[in-house]
């Protein structure tokens, strides 16, 4: 009579590999968690007994016996359509990506900023932005929990941020405008309670300063960064008694949006009308002209993020990294020059 050979339990607990090996469960756990003080002898019998009975240690196990969570926490300010944003989403890729190299585990957290983070069990957290919830960096600041914030630059506390420079990008656009001899130019901007608006129209007023150029209060249109209010700043644009010659729009959506005004009252882009985005929306390659914008590394943040954090969790280092990255000019179809 044949016998024949049990198969392996598919739920072998560290129970089934502790008596399977001969030795205590505390050594199993041991190896499990490559904890050294463990004889070689019988770390083979665990690491056989492991491959025989195809444990799978728990996750939530190995991060008792380390004490590290391997959880980072994305946390996003919900606003709505935050789904349907390009930036939200190549963040989420960037981070997600790096995640995965990383062998870490990512959480998505949108939060409305008043309600407190549950922060339990997460080895650290990435901050994108702060819009009205610096209580919650501060509370996990407070607790020893691994953070690091992106999108905006936070030069008050000790804590890792990377951010795009936003100011100087904004610059840079008006700068080119400039260059192509236009001295009538708007600023349709995005909701200036967030850092990169707010420095984006830093930076617009700053090319005209230094280029001698009056700041005209009523060619700049304070929005919420929606096509909504977009549509309602071209309209009041294009049939000002003295309509500017160019625009330079906070984001490529909203800039997008501006094109499509204009179409529609008759104007045509660049001959009536020079447009500049900024993102480097890859939907601004597919309008009537090539938009021309300010393409901000994203991914790089994204991923530059992940990196710092894992530094901090891994090495318990507490020293801070502070870094702005460089946004470029990219010149397309949508501005044409007056000189």
């Amino acid at each position: 009579m044949t016998r024949t050979k049990k198969a392996p339990s598919k739920n072998a607990s560290i129970i089934d590999v502790a008596r399977a090996s001969g030795v205590s469960i505390t050594t199993v756990s041991r190896v499990i968690n490559k904890i050294g003080t463990v004889k070689e002898a019988n770390r083979s019998r665990v690491m056989k007994a492991v491959k025989d009975l195809k444990f799978s240690p728990s996750i939530f196990a190995q991060r008792l016996a380390t004490g590290k969570s391997n959880v980072v926490a994305l946390v996003i300010p919900r606003y709505e359509g935050v789904f349907y944003s390009f930036y939200a989403l190549e963040l989420i890729r960037g981070v997600g990506t790096m995640c995965e190299v990383l062998k870490l585990d990512l959480l998505l957290h949108l939060t409305d900023a008043r309600t407190p983070l549950s922060l339990r069990g997460v080895g650290g957290v990435i901050f994108s932005d702060i819009i009205g919830n610096r209580a919650q960096l501060e509370d996990s600041l407070a607790k020893g929990i691994p953070s690091v914030v992106i999108n905006y630059y936070v030069d008050d506390l000790d804590v890792s941020c990377i951010a795009i420079d936003n100011a100087g990008g904004a610059e840079n656009a008006v700068n080119y405008l400039i260059e192509l001899g236009h001295k009538k130019i708007a600023h349709i901007t995005g909701d200036v309670m967030t850092q990169a608006a707010a420095k984006r129209l830093e930076g617009y007023k700053r090319a005209l300063e230094k280029n001698s150029i009056k700041i005209r209060p009523e060619y700049i249109f304070e929005t919420d960064y929606s096509r909504g209010a977009a549509r309602g700043a071209a309209e009041k644009l294009i049939k000002a008694a003295d309509p500017a010659t160019a625009v330079f729009v906070a984001s490529d959506a909203m800039a997008l949006e501006v094109m499509a005004v204009a179409r529609e009252l008759g104007k045509n882009i660049p001959n009536d009308l020079s447009i500049v985005g900024f993102d480097d929306n890859p939907s601004g390659l597919y309008g009537p002209v090539g938009l021309t914008t300010v393409r901000q590394p994203l991914i790089k943040m994204a991923e530059e993020s992940v990196k710092e954090l894992n530094r901090l969790i891994s090495a318990g280092k507490k020293s801070t990294k502070k870094i702005l990255l460089p946004a470029e000019l990219v010149i397309r179809e949508s501005c044409k020059s007056l000189a």
